[in-house]
């Protein structure tokens, strides 16, 4: 944005709904994020597991001892809690963005209240209350 000596300051109407939209830009675009992160960890879950399952049948191997399927599965709890907190990550970052949207349509509405107040601010002050009383 230019600002220039001579540029016009932006209403708060406009500053409101311009840091909304940047916002929900900044908002999606972290989702979109999350949800690659996301598949990348749903697709290391689903190769983690078959490797499990693969060393559990493979001959000799005890899986009740085996350290290797140990850590295997250490790892998948890992993976799975990281999921875990990447989905409560991103509903918060949705409530971010549903407060940011809810913030300009506020501020919307008090920018319109006061439009009204000054529009009857200035139909009193051009109404002489003498003539309406004779009129009633």
């Amino acid at each position: 944005m230019n600002m220039g000596f001579f540029s016009k300051k932006p209403t708060p109407r406009e500053a409101a709904k311009a840091a909304s939209k940047e916002t929900k830009k900044e908002v999606r675009s972290n989702q979109r994020q999350m949800d690659r992160d996301i598949r990348d960890l749903d697709r290391q879950e689903k190769l983690l597991l078959q490797q499990i399952k693969q060393r559990a049948r493979t001959a000799g191997v005890n899986p009740a001892t085996d350290k290797g399927l140990k850590s295997q599965a250490k790892q998948l709890v890992t993976i799975r809690k990281q999921k875990e907190k990447l989905f409560e990550t991103k509903a918060q970052l949705n409530s971010v963005g549903m407060q940011a949207s809810a913030m300009a349509t506020q501020a919307s509405a008090i920018s319109a209240v006061g439009a009204v107040t000054e529009a009857l601010g200035n139909a009193n002050k051009v109404m002489d209350a003498k003539k309406m009383n004779q009129t009633l």
